[in-house]
């Protein structure tokens, strides 16, 4: 059985689909598949595949970006 589809349309600012068109065009996508995309990994994931939140991202230090790398891979 072949895979339909169904025609989904939404209104987006138009320089934010401006800016993301380029970037996909980079990527070698279309706003479409990008989409399609988005939606098979909400499946997958069964939430968004990335965090919402209203709280900052910490931040670190220097030091303790040097910390990370260090236990990650090792002395430099």
């Amino acid at each position: 059985m072949a895979n339909s589809t169904v025609l989904f349309r939404a209104r987006v600012a138009k320089t934010h689909l401006k800016g993301a068109e380029k970037i996909l065009a980079r990527l070698g996508l279309k706003p479409g598949e990008a989409f399609s995309m988005l939606l098979a990994q909400i499946e997958l994931r069964e939430g968004l595949p990335f965090a919402v939140t209203v709280k900052p991202p910490q931040v670190l230090s220097a030091e303790e970006q040097g910390a990370a790398w260090t236990e990650a891979l090792g002395e430099y």
